[in-house]
C-alpha cells in the first residue's frame, strides 16, 4: 500500500549487501529454464535490495531462489519459505470474495456503496450514493486515497511518526476519516486513480453482506479450500510467522538516510487494502487457481478481467491487473508495497505459469524486472 518513492541505495550499504552475492542464489535444486530470473534476482540485490525471495510454479513443477540477506545484523540469508507482508496483493483476495458473493446473489456490482454502508461516504464532495461496488474494485470511484492524506503520512510514514504509532490499532472508520477530509479525485466513473480507501470500503461491504469479519470470509472461501497454510489475515498481530526475514525501510523519500528495521507493525492499518501475510508458494497457488477458474464461476471471472485504462504499463480489472510484457506475454496479478516490503505475484491467463517475488526493503529494486526475466528471458 506504500507510495514511498524508490531510490538508489547508499554506497556503504550497497557494499555491505554485495557480500551476500558471493554464494549461490538458488535455494532449491535448479530445474533449468530460469537463468534470466536468477540473474534478475541477483541484480535486485546489487541495486540495493537487502534480500529477495522468489517462487515459480509452472505446470506441475516448482522452482525457488533467494539472494541477499534476511537480517542485516547477522547476515542470515533469505529463505524460499519466508512469510512476508503482501500488502496490496490482498486486494485480489478481497475482490474475489466480493465476486463470489455476487455469484451467490447476495450483492450486485451495480449496488451503491450507500446501499451497504449508509451515510459512510459523505463529505468534501464524496457521495456514496453515486459510487458502485464495481467502481470501488476497479478504482474508478474517485474516492481519495487515505495514504495520500498529509496527516496520515506524518503520523505513520515518517520516521518519527512510524516509531511512535507503528502499533496503533486504528479502526477502518479512522482510515476513512483521513480520506474524506480531502476532495475526491474526480466524479465516480470519470477516470482512474488507485485508492486504498476503495478496498477498506469493499472489506466493510463484505462484512455487511455476510455478518462476518472479511478476514474470516477470505479464510473460509479461499485460504482453507486452497490449503494456503502460510497465508493469513493477521488483524492486529504485529509479528510475522516463522520462517521470515526482517523488513527494512528508509522511512523517507530518499535512500540517503539510515535504514530502519520495521518488521513489527500493526497491519490492520491497511485493513482490506493490504494487511495480509503469505509466502511465494501460496501466492503462486492462489493466482493459478483464480485464473484457471477454481475460485469464481466463468461470468464473475470475466468481470474480474474486464479492465480499464490505468497506467502505461498495465490495465486494471477488479482487484486484478493485466500487464503486457516486452515479449507480448500477458500476466495477471497484483503488486504490493508496505513499509519494509515490496512484492508482486502474477500468472499467465491460463494459470499454468505463476511467479511471486518479495523484497524485504522498500526503497530500491524492480520486481517488474524479475517478472520480465521469468516470462520473457531465456
Amino acid at each position: 500500500m506504500n507510495r514511498r518513492a524508490r531510490t538508489t541505495l547508499t554506497a556503504a550499504t550497497a557494499v555491505a549487501l554485495s557480500a551476500a552475492l558471493a554464494g549461490p542464489a538458488v535455494a532449491a535444486p535448479p530445474t533449468g529454464g530460469h537463468d534470466a530470473t536468477r540473474q534478475a534476482v541477483r541484480a535486485a540485490v546489487a541495486d540495493g535490495v537487502p534480500g529477495v525471495t522468489v517462487g515459480v510454479q509452472q505446470g506441475h513443477g516448482v522452482w525457488a531462489a533467494t539472494a541477499g540477506v534476511g537480517n542485516l545484523k547477522t547476515g542470515k540469508p533469505r529463505s524460499t519459505r519466508d512469510h512476508y507482508r503482501v500488502a496490496s496483493i490482498s486486494k485480489t483476495f478481497v475482490a474475489t470474495v466480493v465476486l463470489q458473493l455476487e455469484a451467490e446473489g447476495k450483492l450486485s456490482l451495480d449496488d451503491t456503496v450507500e446501499k451497504w454502508l449508509p451515510g459512510v461516504v459523505r463529505g468534501n464532495g464524496h457521495d456514496g450514493r453515486k459510487v458502485t461496488l464495481r467502481q470501488l474494485l476497479n478504482h474508478t470511484s474517485g474516492i481519495f486515497d487515505y495514504l495520500a492524506d498529509s496527516g496520515f503520512q506524518r503520523t505513520y510514514m515518517t520516521a518519527d511518526g512510524f516509531m511512535k504509532h507503528r502499533f496503533d490499532e486504528a479502526e477502518p472508520e479512522e482510515l476513512l476519516a483521513y480520506a474524506l477530509r480531502n476532495e475526491p479525485y474526480f466524479e465516480p466513473g470519470a477516470s482512474w486513480e488507485y485508492s486504498n480507501t476503495n478496498y477498506v470500503l469493499a472489506a466493510r461491504v463484505i462484512e455487511k453482506a455476510t455478518g462476518n469479519d472479511h478476514g474470516d470470509e477470505i479464510k473460509r472461501r479461499i485460504i482453507d479450500p486452497l490449503h494456503l497454510t502460510s497465508t493469513s489475515v493477521p488483524g492486529n498481530r504485529t509479528t510475522l510467522p516463522r520462517p521470515s526475514s526482517r523488513a527494512y525501510s528508509k522511512l523517507a523519500t530518499t535512500a540517503t538516510g539510515p535504514t530502519y528495521d520495521v518488521t513489527e507493525l500493526n497491519p490492520r492499518l491497511a485493513y482490506g487494502s493490504g494487511q495480509m501475510v503469505s509466502d511465494s508458494a501460496d501466492l503462486t497457488r492462489f493466482y493459478s487457481a483464480l485464473l484457471s477458474g477454481r475460485l469464481l464461476p466463468p461470468g464473475q471471472l470475466r468481470k474480474m478481467k474486464n479492465t480499464v485504462d490505468a497506467k502505461d504499463t498495465y490495465r486494471y480489472g477488479l482487484g486484478l491487473a493485466d500487464r503486457e510484457l516486452s515479449c507480448g506475454v500477458h500476466v495477471w496479478g497484483h503488486a504490493g508495497g508496505i513499509t519494509g516490503a515490496n512484492s508482486m505475484a502474477v500468472t499467465t491467463e491460463d494459470g499454468r505459469h505463476s511467479l511471486a517475488v518479495n523484497f524485504n526493503g522498500d526503497w530500491s529494486g524492480s520486481t517488474g524486472a524479475i517478472i520480465e526475466a521469468e516470462f520473457c528471458g531465456k
